[in-house]
């Protein structure tokens, strides 16, 4: 069966270059002009893959990758943005939101291309284990159902974030810097710079304090971050 990709584009032109190409590469593709067109389709279905752009008519492509998100069918789901916007903190901020990736226009079709399948084998990837765990303290992963814990209570996590805490939790002595978790996390690609790690990581802190009362994550000055020791 075909992997589906849906496309929330308004600009007719790129929607349909997107659609032709994305089809010929193999891939069942669903254009959408709006987020008020697109969202109403995860209560039956979602797509494999969303390619969504930054500035919509109505509500906007960061208010979808948000809801996305908050959809719990939807929480991993790859996200690919589109955006004009080329200024690093517009960058991050669509990452922050809970995008996995992002390119700007115009872009090169033949990039996209590799972005897309690169996201879905990262998306397809299982663990070796149906129910493999990670602990380090009172800081704990299932990598199956890709969720984290703080003793008993779950951590509402992005993405990015999780993959950050998994990272840490299977290498719990290391000091990591901010180009090593930006090229694990992000990909050697990725051009948005290590604040987007400090802003992640910033986050990751706030949300395990509030779940643990404690700061897991120390900064390791002039290397990076690692975990506290137990």
């Amino acid at each position: 069966m075909k992997e589906w990709i849906a496309v929330v584009e308004d600009e007719g032109a790129i929607a349909r270059l997107l659609q032709i190409n994305l089809e010929a590469a193999g891939y069942q593709v669903a254009v959408f002009q709006s987020g008020e067109d697109f969202l109403p389709r995860l209560k039956a279905d979602w797509p494999d893959l969303l390619v969504l752009d930054w500035m919509l008519p109505g509500i906007d492509g960061l208010t979808v990758c948000r809801r996305v998100r908050e959809t719990p069918a939807c929480s991993t789901l790859p996200i690919l943005m589109l955006t004009a916007k080329s200024e690093e903190f517009d960058r991050v901020l669509g990452l922050e939101i809970g995008a996995d990736d992002y390119m700007t226009k115009p872009f090169s079709l033949r990039e996209l291309l590799a972005r897309v399948k690169a996201l879905l084998r990262r998306a397809h990837m299982q663990p070796a284990s149906m129910d493999q765990w990670l602990t380090y303290g009172l800081l704990s992963v299932n990598l199956s159902q890709h969720q984290a814990y703080c003793s008993d209570g779950r951590l509402d996590l992005s993405p990015k974030e999780f993959d950050l805490l998994r990272q840490f939790l299977e290498h719990p002595t290391w000091a990591q810097s901010r180009d090593q978790l930006l090229e694990k996390i992000w990909g050697f690609d990725f051009t948005g710079g290590t604040r987007t790690v400090d802003m992640h990581i910033a986050n990751l802190r706030k949300k395990i304090v509030e779940a643990c009362g404690e700061d897991c994550i120390q900064t390791v000055r002039g290397v990076g971050y690692r975990l506290r020791g137990e």
